[in-house]
């Protein structure tokens, strides 16, 4: 069975925009992209993710530890019912600082400065 494909559209410097499913098909192209980013903050924009599967829950848990360990920070913004329940049921989302959208988390992680 074939899954459809994830488009990575980089909006910004350190913003990512997800569309399609985070699957174990589309990991490999969703890690690649995050290690491009080299911004204090990287944002990752998941309005336009439907679901995502354990790989997919993975490898945002690996950008993550990525980050923190190099000092970077990431966040999420437009985190869907169905994709939050993979958080919730995990207990991964207090890990991930969250936002509503994208302009919410771009406000605040600019106001905020390393807060």
């Amino acid at each position: 069975m074939t899954t459809e494909p994830l488009q990575i559209e980089r909006l910004e410097r350190g913003v990512l925009s997800l569309h399609g499913p985070l699957t174990l098909e589309n990991v490999p192209p969703f890690l690649n992209a995050v290690r491009r980013e080299t911004t204090p903050t990287m944002i990752l924009d998941l309005t336009d993710v439907p679901y995502m599967d354990s790989s997919g829950l993975g490898s945002l848990v690996s950008a993550y530890t990525s980050c923190l360990k190099s000092g970077r920070r990431v966040a999420l913004t437009g985190v869907t019912p169905r994709v939050m329940k993979v958080f919730e049921i995990t207990r991964t989302e207090p890990i991930f600082l969250m936002f509503p959208t994208l302009d919410d988390a771009i406000e605040a992680l600019t106001n905020a400065g390393s807060a």
